[in-house]
């Protein structure tokens, strides 16, 4: 399959608070976030051209950034007006928007006190993270070989690029094995979630998620929360163990790329796309869309 690579794309790029040629949105080599990932972003999604829960993406951003002890140079409506223009400027309808925060480099060693705090945002048209295929059937999952770690050891509720390392390792290793995506544990083998989306599990009709003590409490993870509770639908926030899959029906994820997602499969044990899952990823769907309107 062709890509078009990220760096070489015709546009704009929202940089430090101009408009910049998108070609032209680079950074040093020796910036302190590359080197020891004191890095924070955001993925959004643009639906009509109006971006789906954009406040709380840019609170998000500056907590995260907070957590990494670093301060945005930007509010969140300076945020919020600047991923709207952008998104104007490159005339997105249907498409993606990320937002990334970093320390430059002035200083290059643990240490990072007085490196300048940079900026940048960037918005493409996108489709769904999933093959419309696969979200029909539902996506395969394997359990991943990286566990999430103890929120004692990471900043674990900061959206930082460093805590997706073991994403991408768990992700390559089960997509060379055929899988969609990977199921993470917990530093104690309890269910997480995936490597970028969040885990729900249908039991006898009842809506079953983790905990999120040791991963992000997802933007969509909450909003799909909302609609569970609209329809009526008792919702379980505990600790889920892998051996409980046996008496799951139905599992999907949520996520600003996912969206919600139909799981068919976790380790050779299947499941349906039931009428639980159907109907969140309708109410979810309309809400997107009335939301832009």
């Amino acid at each position: 399959m062709s890509l078009m690579p990220f760096d070489d794309r015709e546009g704009v790029i929202w940089y430090n608070g101009s408009l910049v040629p998108w070609r032209d949105a680079k950074f040093h080599v020796l910036s302190h976030g590359m080197h020891y990932a004191s890095c924070v972003f955001e993925g959004e999604r643009a639906y009509s051209g109006e971006i789906f829960k954009i406040r709380e993406h840019s609170e998000r951003l500056i907590h995260s950034a907070r957590c990494l002890d670093f301060e945005l140079p930007y509010t969140a409506t300076d945020i919020d007006k600047a991923k709207r223009d952008l998104v104007a400027t490159m005339k997105i309808s249907d498409g993606y928007v990320r937002a990334v925060a970093w320390r430059g480099s002035e200083m290059m060693g643990i240490s990072a006190q007085t490196t300048a705090i940079n900026v940048a945002i960037a918005a493409w048209a996108w489709p769904s993270y999933f093959s419309p295929e696969a979200r029909l059937k539902g996506i395969r999952l394997k359990t991943a070989p990286w566990k999430r770690p103890s929120p004692e050891t990471a900043p674990v509720m900061a959206k930082a690029a460093g805590l997706y390392m073991i994403c991408t390792l768990s992700k390559h290793s089960v997509e060379r094995e055929g899988y969609d995506d990977a199921l993470m544990l917990d530093w104690k083998g309890r269910i997480a979630e995936a490597t970028g989306a969040n885990i729900f599990f249908v039991i006898d009709g009842v809506l079953h998620t983790p905990t999120p003590d040791c991963f992000l409490n997802g933007i969509t993870r909450r909003t799909v929360v909302d609609l569970a509770r609209a329809r009526g639908f008792k919702i379980v926030e505990r600790r889920i163990f892998p051996d409980e899959l046996a008496g799951v029906d139905e599992v999907f994820l949520t996520g600003t790329a996912a969206e919600v997602t139909p799981i068919g499969e976790i380790d050779a044990r299947n499941f349906q796309v039931g009428p639980i899952t159907r109907a969140l990823m309708e109410d979810y769907e309309a809400l997107v869309r009335r939301q832009a309107t």
